[in-house]
């Protein structure tokens, strides 16, 4: 069992197309026009009828508008950036920033941020974010500490190294750097450990975080393919056509991403 440590505060319609009249003479071609005319009216009028009845849920419009203005090519769009061992980010790595409670997070993800942890308090909870974007420097300080705690529990500096990497990811391999991810804990119980998941707030991120587009990102179940250890606060933006697909599939990020952007060797 991991010693308890305390949570870290870092501050740091499709287009219409235009009518082309087919010119064919005489009596015949008026009644064409008039019935080519006739169709694009009715098509006209459907277009704005279904517009006006599109739901307009709040929670989601963000996320769902980002997602459909993206054009992937077969590449992964920057929400579904993948973060790991394997891809690290590189050190001149950027990413524009808006503060959010707790911190600061991807501009662009940012007001799906702030959606959720407001429905969460208008329902009762009380949400914590207690660490969202790092840098680099951040997050190799963070790393270093998590050796330095197991080795002061008498591993060798290469177990101590292993075995912090399970729980802080050296530089470069967090997704704290890109701005998508947010630990959030329950603000009465301000401690990063595997209970957290008992409080309601968990309950309630577990059961609804994918409607604002986020996931689990390091599920119980997943730990031998994330490389990561169980961390029921830790949260990452992917957007709401993906969060909901990989809940409904079991999926985590790395399942997720190979079985879309890895095909034909891509």
């Amino acid at each position: 069992m991991r010693s308890q440590r305390p949570v870290r505060h870092l501050h740091r319609g499709r287009k219409q197309r235009p009518l082309l009249p087919c010119l064919l003479g005489g009596l015949v071609g008026g009644i064409c026009l008039l019935a080519l005319l006739g169709m694009a009216a009715r098509w006209g009028l459907v277009s704005v009828l279904a517009r006006e009845a599109a739901p307009q849920d709040s929670s989601l419009r963000v996320s769902v508008s980002l997602e459909s203005s993206q054009d992937t090519g077969g590449e992964a769009p920057w929400y579904l950036r993948l973060v790991n061992p394997q891809t690290p980010l590189s050190p001149e790595f950027t990413v524009e920033l808006t503060e959010v409670a707790g911190g600061q997070f991807d501009s662009r993800a940012a007001e799906a941020l702030s959606q959720m942890l407001s429905q969460m308090e208008d329902e009762g909870l009380s949400p914590l974010v207690c660490s969202s974007f790092r840098t680099w420097e951040d997050q190799e300080t963070l790393h270093q500490n998590e050796v330095d705690l197991w080795l002061s529990q008498g591993l060798t500096e290469e177990a101590a190294q292993e075995e912090a990497s399970r729980w802080v990811v050296p530089a470069g391999t967090s997704e704290h750097e890109t701005g998508l991810a947010a630990d959030i804990v329950s603000s009465a119980y301000q401690v990063l450990e595997e209970e957290q998941e008992d409080t309601p707030e968990q309950w309630w991120l577990m059961e609804h975080c994918w409607e604002y587009g986020f996931i689990l990102r390091y599920p119980k179940d997943k730990t031998d393919v994330t490389g990561v250890g169980y961390e029921p606060w830790h949260y990452r933006y992917v957007g709401v056509e993906a969060a909901q697909e990989m809940k409904e599939s079991g999926q985590c990020l790395e399942e997720y991403w190979a079985a879309r952007f890895t095909r034909n060797g891509s």
